[in-house]
């Protein structure tokens, strides 16, 4: 396609995003009116947003339109599989400059297309306005199937802390890409666009899981939520982190201790859960730690002052940054 967007216009872009929309049985009226219909067999809709801004979320020269499309559709939609729930339909807002290519939407829209098909989820509308900057605002809906929502506040002492999907691979290949590299492409490929184990959510939940969150922020920040959110502690056993030896390499040739993009990196989406100590977990989850209780016997020490830490490593805190903040400096 040539041109800009301004060229296009704007009804002229909607019909060319549009038109890049499958249907889907939970979408039962898409775009083209005021609002879209979405089925809500349970009665109650699980709903997520997101916002990704060009410069702070994603850069042009690392990754394509469309991988920015696969990463903005999979973040909202591992928020809905991490309440226990299945997708069925997202939202998309974009502001974009007039000078920019036409074809820039339009593989994103193709993107987030194919990534709520991964899901089992489609596009049911969304809105275009002029900007000076590429914004990308996603809201994702999904469908509970009669199942209670996991959320961060079911937590209790004696549980197991199970993980799965990857840890740290966001991380590694955004230190790859900061030094003009593009390989090992696995680590560069999980950075523009993570791959979120959405069955486990549900799967999860069916478990008989206590709570629930997905890694979007670094695996102690998460845990830290679901800590605060349930009064407890949460200790992590550093050796049961499945670290790659490709991934240490790059540690290596970075001069980053690799532990800390498992524990600390996010995008990932990777689905972490809190089980009863009973429970039989399937192979795709990796046991990593278990839920304390949050002051007595085994308790670390805080400084004077302070509250006692919410997550431990191997039974002490973590000295290093514990994740991402967007309004850190």
């Amino acid at each position: 396609m040539k041109g800009s967007v301004g060229a296009l216009g704007e009804f002229g872009l909607i019909r060319e995003l549009t038109s890049r929309i499958s249907g889907t049985p939970a979408v039962r009226l898409g775009p083209g009116d005021d609002a879209a219909v979405v089925a809500a067999p349970d009665r109650r809709v699980v709903a997520s947003t997101d916002i990704l801004v060009e410069g702070s979320h994603f850069r042009r020269d690392w990754s394509t339109a469309y991988d920015v499309g696969r990463k903005a559709a999979a973040q909202n939609l591992a928020d809905i599989a991490a309440m226990g729930a299945t997708p069925s339909a997202v939202l998309l807002g974009l502001v974009l400059p007039a000078e920019l290519p036409a074809t820039w939407p339009v593989e994103l829209m193709d993107g987030i297309r194919d990534e709520c098909q991964v899901a089992g989820a489609g596009v049911a509308g969304g809105d275009v306005v002029r900007g000076d900057t590429v914004i990308v605002s996603i809201t994702a809906l999904g469908d509970l199937a009669g199942r209670e929502p996991l959320t961060r506040t079911g937590a209790r002492p004696g549980d197991l802390v199970a993980v799965t999907g990857w840890l740290g691979w966001s991380a590694a290949g955004h230190a790859v890409l900061s030094r003009g590299f593009r390989s090992p492409r696995a680590f560069v490929e999980a950075h523009r666009r993570p791959e979120p184990p959405y069955p486990a959510g549900p799967a999860g939940a069916a478990l008989g899981a206590t709570s629930m969150t997905d890694v979007s922020d670094g695996l102690i920040a998460d845990l830290g939520h679901i800590a605060q959110g349930s009064k407890v502690r949460i200790d992590i056993a550093s050796a049961a982190l499945d670290m790659p030896a490709q991934m240490n390499d790059i540690g290596q040739a970075v001069g980053v201790d690799p532990l800390q993009w498992v524990l600390t990196g996010g995008e990932d989406h990777a689905i972490v859960a809190t089980f009863p100590p009973e429970t039989k977990l399937p192979a795709r989850w990796r046991i990593i730690g278990e839920v304390l209780p949050s002051r007595g016997r085994g308790a670390p020490a805080a400084p004077e002052g302070a509250p006692p830490p919410r997550v431990t490593v191997d039974g002490e805190p973590w000295e290093n940054a514990g994740g991402w903040d967007h309004f850190a400096g």
